[in-house]
This record gives C-alpha cells, structure tokens and sequence, in this order.
C-alpha cells in the first residue's frame, strides 16, 4: 500500500526541510528543487496536494499489501525527468546518484549509509501513473502557493491580475508521413509481431505455430526494396516519371497485398484457439490483437496508395492518418516559416504578469476561437476569492468572435480581443484605446512563456497515446510553474532578524 511519505529519522539520512540546495546555482534543476522543497515543508500546501494524489491512486484500495513508491517521489521523479527534458535512463542515473535530488526525494544519505536505490522498471511504472487532470490540479495549486510569496513579497492582500493567452503545437515524436512508409510501416510491424509469435512458447501447444513463416524475416528485404524504389522514383522524379511510378507502384502493391493476404490467414488461424487449450497464453492474445490491428493499418494503406498514384483521386483529409503508432496525431500548420507543418496537438495556455501559467489545455480537432469562453471561465473560476482581481485578459485574432468578448466583460475589466477583418468605426475606435494598445503591445510576453516551455519538454512528446500526451504536457506546465516558483524563492532576500 503507498503512502504520502515516511520519512523515518534513520542513522544518516537527512530530512527533506534541512536539505541545503545551492541557491547560487545557475543550472535549472536548483529552483524546482528549491520550489518541491517549499511545497513540502508548507503543511497546507502540502496536504493539499498530498490529497489530490491519494485521490487518484489510493481512492477504493484496501491499506494492505507492500509498500510501494511513496506519493512524493512519484511526483518528484516526474517533474525532474520533464524539467530536464531528459529519458528514464538518465532519470534513473540521477535519482540513484544526484545528491540534492536524492535529498528531496527523502533518501539522501551520508557517506556512511547507501540508503535506497532504485530500479528502473520502478521509476518508469510509477511516473507514468498520473494522470493530465490531477497534475493540473497539482500545477493550479502550486500557482496559488507562489501567489501567496508574491502577496507577502509585494505587501499586498489582493493581485491584480492581468492574463495573456495563446497556443502552440506540442509535437508527436514520429517521423513526417507518406502513404508509402506508412505501408512500409504497417509492412513491418505485422513482420514483427509474427516473430514474436513464433519465439513465444509459454502456453502455445507446439501444433498451434503458424505454418509458412520459416523463413519470414526475408519479408523484410522483399517489401523494403520495393519501397525504397518506389520512393525514390517518386523523390527524384526523371525521364518518364509518371510510367515509372505506377509500374513501381503496382509492384509494391503486390508484394504487399500477398503479404497481408498471408497474415490474414495466419489470424484467423490463430484466432480460433485464443482462449482454449492450445493457447491460453495473455501475452499471445495480446500479440494477436495487435496483429489485428497493423493488418488494418496495412490494408488501409495498400488502398490510399492505390487511390492517391494509380487512380490520381485526391484523398480527403479524415481519412488520412499520420500515424500509425500514434493515430491520434494531427496535422497543424501555423504559418510558420521554419515549421509549415507540426505533427501533434495544439495546446493552450494562460499566463499572469508573473509568468506563471494558470491555464492549460490540449484540444483535439477544435480551433482557437472555440475555447475563449473556456479560458475565461476557468480562470473565473478558479481566482473568484477577494485576495484575487482580474485586470485584463488578452487574445491573438484568431480566438475573437462576439460571444466570447460578451462573456469575458462580465469577469474582466479589459478585453483585449482585436477582432480580425474589416471593423467598424466603433471597433475601430475600442481598439485605438490607449489602454487597449498597451495590453496588446505585452501581449507578446506569452511567446517567451512558450519557448521556456518548449526547454521544459515541451518541443516533443516522447509518451505514447493521447493520455500519455496530455500526461506529459501535463508534467511539462508543473515542472515550468515549480521553477518559476524556485526562481521566486532564490530571488528573495532573507529578513534579518531582531537585534
């Protein structure tokens, strides 16, 4: 059974609240440090958080069983790795040898004791056990402790503040899309997991092995070739392109189609004794499923390569997919000229004058103007106690429509939604304001917010799956906000005491 964290006063370990971090330090792990310290010691803070974690992964579980990683290194683990935007390889490196981080994890240890390693396996089960909406919750309420610091900082009961929102396109970790590699991709796969099938042992009686495949890895080379040439003729063009492409074509399609014509067959074999006997294995069962599923993929994409050069029919954009491992991608372009096109989901943020961000979100299929009203009523919501004002919120063009300005008057003093196209002379006259020219002039801040995020992870996605996306992006925003925080605390000149 997990627990919030025990942190037993054995010979040689330190406490959490009398781990000394270098508050000098120009590297950027020292602040989140720092900010995962303050949060630790605050008790209300702390409890708070510690509740939001129990709640997701406690909630409808028996108190028996062993110990497993306690709630607070879970968490530490998780906004490191994203903070450094680095792999578990060296999140696991660090955790077993960094030793301020070993300090706020609760294990650090002196020269005379080891203390705890870990494995892994461990760190890469455990961090991914979170889910987007509890550390969102965990990130708004790290954002309220340092408004908290900020208040005593500033000697003020209440902040007034003023918001600035945009997106951006966090991307999928996959390479650029064609319907030729995504067949080759689908090619393989299914090449792939037939191998397994064949090497699995454990609960396959030995009559159930699929027939035919002795010599399956020389699939490989047979499409590969075909697919290279293909490409190739298609990337280089040449004398009689056209005639050339399609006799290339046809060829890739046939070997292609015999191969899915073999892997059905081996299926549907294998499907028939899934749960009996000859195989009660879980792990086939699983196999077979994805089996299933890159046969799909590799029709799919024998029909569209068909259709787009040997038919010439434009393929309608929902039925593409981008994809196959990550099939929840899409296809963005934001008019960038070093970036025409991003491969992921688009993702909005809010930000105070602090640069904090007290709003975030990952929306499929949606443009920005339809999440205005969201933005502002979350953020509403969210800061509606009296130690909280809103001053002004301000938008690019692409999130103005009528009802969203109507609803966002109601909560915020100043609305900076410039509207795109021809405006009226009322219009016209609202935006010329001099303090609607000075809100959308800072407007701008909220693009360095976004580059800091991209060096806390953010550039690329390296989870799988669109919970494992927002999981991440989700982490990436929490370890911004602690680092924010820690700069806060460093920054913060200590109070001398009485004489």
């Amino acid at each position: 059974m997990r627990k919030r964290f025990e942190q037993q006063l054995t010979f040689g370990i330190t406490p959490i609240g009398e781990v000394v971090i270098n508050k000098k330090s120009r590297h950027q792990l020292a602040p989140v440090l720092i900010a995962l310290q303050y949060a630790f010691n605050d008790k209300e803070l702390s409890e708070e958080i510690f509740k939001l974690l129990e709640q997701k992964l406690l909630s409808g579980k028996k108190a028996t069983g062993r110990l497993g990683m306690s709630l607070w290194e879970l968490l530490v683990l998780g906004v490191v790795k994203l903070s450094l935007e680095i792999d578990f390889d060296f999140l696991h490196d660090l955790a077993n040898s960094h030793t301020e981080l070993r300090g706020i994890l609760g294990v650090g240890n002196s020269s005379l004791v080891k203390g705890k390693e870990y494995h892994y396996q461990t760190i890469h089960d455990n961090v991914q056990l979170l889910d987007s909406a509890t550390i969102i919750s965990i990130s708004e309420l790290i954002v309220k402790g340092a408004h908290g610091l900020l208040k005593k900082k500033e000697g003020v009961d209440c902040l007034n503040l003023v918001i600035k929102s945009d997106s951006f396109v966090v991307e999928s970790a996959i390479h650029f899309p064609t319907d030729m590699n995504l067949l080759w991709d689908s090619c393989r796969k299914c090449i792939d997991i037939i191998g397994l099938l064949k090497k699995e042992k454990e609960g396959v009686s030995e009559s159930c092995y699929w027939s035919g495949w002795g010599q399956y890895k020389s699939w490989y080379s047979r499409v590969k070739k075909l697919y290279r040439i293909t490409s190739e003729i298609h990337r280089k063009k040449g004398a009689n392109y056209q005639f050339r492409l399609e006799e290339a074509t046809k060829n890739y399609l046939e070997v292609s189609g015999t191969l899915s014509e073999k892997v059905a067959l081996s299926l549907r074999q294998g499907a028939l004794y899934i749960g009996t006997s000859m195989i009660d294995s879980v792990r086939v069962g699983n196999l077979l499923k994805e089996l299933t599923y890159y046969l799909s993929m590799l029709d799919k994409h024998r029909d569209l390569v068909n259709r787009r050069i040997l038919q010439g029919e434009k393929i309608p954009h929902q039925e593409k997919v981008f994809s196959i491992f990550e099939s929840h991608v899409e296809w963005n372009t934001k008019g960038k000229l070093n970036k025409k096109v991003e491969l992921g989901h688009n993702v909005l943020i809010a930000t105070d004058q602090y640069q904090f961000i007290v709003y975030q979100e990952v929306y499929e299929q949606q443009v920005d103007k339809s999440r205005t009203i969201a933005i502002g009523n979350h953020i509403a919501e969210l800061f509606s106690s009296p130690s909280y004002h809103l001053s002004s919120i301000s938008f690019d063009r692409n999130f103005y429509s009528l009802l969203a300005k109507q609803a966002l008057n109601k909560s915020f003093d100043v609305v900076v939604l410039p509207k795109p196209g021809k405006k009226t002379a009322q219009q016209k006259e609202e935006e010329s304001t001099e303090i609607f020219v000075e809100k959308r002039k800072k407007h701008s801040a909220v693009e360095a917010n976004i580059n800091q995020l991209e060096h806390h992870g953010l550039s690329v996605c390296r989870d799988k799956g669109i919970d494992g996306f927002k999981r991440y992006v989700a982490y990436g925003i929490l370890s911004y906000n602690l680092h924010r925080m820690g700069r806060i605390i460093m920054e913060t000149k200590p109070t001398k005491a009485a004489a």
